[in-house]
């Protein structure tokens, strides 16, 4: 499986930006955005997941996961961005099927993109 996410870039807080993880090598089932910024620890963005999908505190209400099956991608649909949601964001799969209790965990996760930098300027 690879997955190569892409869409960061520079933005000004307020302005909006739509990353894009595409898969190859199979079809997945669920799939996962974390961010890690400098010098912190990965942190959970968004998951989507058979039962539903999911949204770290921090991004709720203002991001949005989606996916298009043709295209075995998932976006995350990013608005009303501020200074703190400059990061790398990744884009994850599972290695099989996972519960939706452990999407937020990224033990859950086997497969990773290359992370895409976003950036927020004040």
């Amino acid at each position: 499986v690879q997955l190569q996410a892409s869409g960061g870039g520079l933005v000004q807080a307020g302005g909006s930006l739509r990353l894009s993880c595409a898969a190859s090598g199979r079809t997945f089932g669920s799939m996962g955005w974390f961010r890690q910024a400098p010098g912190k620890d990965h942190e959970f963005i968004s998951a989507m997941h058979r039962s539903g999908t999911q949204y770290g505190d921090s991004v709720e209400g203002r991001f949005t996961i989606s996916r298009d099956n043709g295209k075995n991608t998932v976006y995350l649909r990013m608005n009303s961005l501020k200074p703190e949601d400059t990061a790398v964001y990744y884009c994850a799969v599972p290695g099989g099927i996972v519960s939706w209790g452990s999407m937020r965990s990224r033990g859950a996760y086997e497969y990773w993109g290359q992370g895409t930098l976003v950036t927020v300027s004040s």
